[in-house]
């Protein structure tokens, strides 16, 4: 048995990790995610204390300002100055301040290859924060209107699988919060009030991360079944 939970509102893949997100009306999903999900990523110079090695927004909040683009071969990277460069290309390297960039063939996740946010917890934070409702800010591949529930519906999930087009994604857990979704993304302005209001409200929490039972190519405005 299923019931629809929701449909599918908009799908987002970033290339390289922390820069972009790229929006699409139809991505396959296979055991790795969203196809060309954070399949690169920049080295930041030195060594990383905590073993994240990787540059992000937490270092660089202009980052969303750098346009990965997968449409033909290979992986090119629209900067703000409007130079188009090969994602291997040393001159972007070195523009960044990273020592080197890698391909990651199966993804860079912080914790899972799937993350979803609805389009109703998006907005209840936008409200309690006194921000905008910008699901880009949480940087999710799934974004979901939802039918049932609450102010933040996806909470509700976590455990079961959810049936979207013809895959299927495993609810694994919340997704915990840090400071990257300070980061206006269309600004790359910081707001703090966003985390705050998370940390306060939500105990870090927000949205969530999830695996994938089955592949399969999935598309906007798909219905989102859960399992019951």
């Amino acid at each position: 048995m299923a019931e629809q939970v929701g449909r599918v509102a908009a799908l987002y893949r970033y290339p390289v990790k922390s820069m972009a997100a790229e929006a699409l009306e139809r991505a396959e999903v296979s055991w790795h995610g969203l196809a060309g999900d954070r399949r690169w990523a920049f080295v930041r110079p030195g060594p990383a204390g905590n073993g994240f090695p990787w540059l992000t927004l937490r270092q660089r909040n202009d980052l969303n300002d750098y346009r990965p683009d997968l449409t033909g071969a290979g992986c090119r990277v629209l900067t703000p100055s409007g130079a188009k460069l090969d994602v291997t290309s040393p001159e972007l390297a070195a523009e960044l301040g990273a020592e080197r960039v890698m391909k990651l063939d199966r993804g860079t996740f912080d914790n899972a290859p799937l993350s979803l946010i609805t389009t109703r917890a998006a907005a209840r934070i936008g409200e309690l924060s006194g921000t905008p409702a910008q699901v880009l800010r949480f940087r999710p591949n799934l974004v979901v209107e939802p039918l049932v529930g609450g102010d933040f519906p996806e909470d509700d999930w976590v455990g079961h699988e959810l049936r979207i087009g013809p895959a299927v994604m495993r609810v694994d857990q919340r997704d915990r919060r840090c400071v990257v979704i300070t980061v206006d993304p269309a600004t790359g302005r910081r707001t703090p009030e966003v985390l705050r209001t998370v940390a306060r409200d939500r105990e870090n929490w927000l949205g969530v991360y999830g695996s994938v039972v089955l592949p399969g190519a999935v598309e906007v405005g798909d219905p989102v079944l859960l399992a019951t």
